[in-house]
């Protein structure tokens, strides 16, 4: 007994040992230490923008400027995370993970909405737009607010976002007249006016992502592409072609979206500050998309071996003669008044 006495009392003395120098006892009543990091988690709100673009492109560098303009208007309440070059959606997925409320604003091609929305077809007619003002007056007049009515419930259209108008590359001959378009495999947007002009110029086109648009040039399973200049150079897209045309006949513009769901949700503070940060950026991408444009060309030329030209007057009318027949198969399907105000501005700029 007095060795089961003296076990018990060995293993007790151990426990009150380690308890008094193994454990420090006033940390358990003391308070833990404060974490201002989580001071207001709860209140963060945090909005995930996907776009398919590179970061130096026009619509690149405006949602990182929109980003840093709510961080600064509201302390860092309101996080805008940017996921660029399709990291989180592509551009044929990115609609329905917003309709859905996966992610809170996407930017896409206008071209985009074409499938959803016929009327939005509109905006892809072939030289539409004579000049950048009117762009600018179809974006924010009678044309951007009738094609904002269209949009569906939970999704709300924000503002038109500036690219710039459309040149033609190709890997087997220069684009000039129209007969040379004959054998040309090119890759479009989904846009049904966007397949019509080019099969009306004698094109056969295919329908893919932005994303996989170089792949298929390498591959040469494409032949020729349309697309702005920043987004031919931010995307290397000259690398795999040998002819450049600056060619204008077409505009690429974006139109900025939100989840209507969530925006519902926002303060009337955060609202008020999203609505006056989108207006400065679109304010900003419409005074810089030129100049991002203009700067991608001349680098193209620098350290490219593309042959490089530039449409005549006289080749610009043959085109535009080849793609007539486009209008009058839009017109059914987009409506008598989006096609006069589409010929107003161009009797207006022309």
């Amino acid at each position: 007994m007095k060795t089961v006495a003296a076990i018990s009392l060995f293993i007790l003395t151990g426990i009150v040992t380690a308890l008094w120098f193994g454990f420090d006892l006033s940390e358990a009543t003391d308070s833990l230490n404060y974490d201002d990091e989580q001071e207001g988690i709860e209140d963060k709100v945090v909005i995930k923008f996907s776009h398919v673009v590179a970061e130096n492109t026009p619509k690149g560098r405006a949602a990182r400027r929109f980003a840093s303009l709510i961080h600064e208007r509201t302390d860092g309440d309101i996080k805008v995370e940017i996921y660029s070059n399709g990291t989180l959606y592509n551009d044929q997925n990115e609609y329905d993970a917003l309709k859905n409320g996966h992610i809170q604003m996407i930017a896409p091609a206008t071209s985009k909405l074409t499938e959803r929305f016929p009327k939005w077809q509109v905006l892809d007619l072939p030289f539409a737009f004579p000049n950048y003002q009117a762009v600018e007056e179809a974006y924010e007049g009678t044309i951007g607010r009738t094609l904002l009515d269209q949009l569906e419930p939970n999704v709300k259209g924000m503002t038109f976002w500036y690219n710039g108008y459309k040149q033609m590359t190709s890997s087997d001959q220069p684009m000039i007249l129209p007969s040379d378009f004959n054998r040309t495999h090119v890759r479009i947007m989904p846009s049904p006016v966007i397949e019509s002009q080019f099969h009306a110029l004698g094109a056969s086109t295919t329908q893919m992502p932005f994303n996989k648009t170089y792949n298929n040039l390498e591959v040469d399973f494409i032949n020729g592409q349309e697309n702005t200049l920043s987004n031919i150079y931010s995307k290397n897209l000259y690398k795999e072609q040998d002819y450049l045309t600056i060619s204008d006949h077409g505009y690429l513009g974006y139109v900025v979206l939100m989840n209507d769901e969530f925006w519902s949700k926002l303060s009337n503070e955060h609202q008020a500050i999203i609505t006056q940060a989108l207006e400065e950026t679109t304010d900003w991408i419409k005074r810089h998309s030129i100049e991002i444009n203009d700067t991608h060309l001349r680098q193209i030329k620098r350290t490219a071996s593309l042959d490089v030209h530039y449409l005549t007057k006289k080749q610009r009318v043959l085109w535009k003669e080849a793609v007539t027949p486009v209008y009058e198969e839009t017109e059914p399907i987009v409506g008598e008044s989006l096609m006069q105000e589409i010929y107003r501005l161009q009797e207006k700029y022309q």
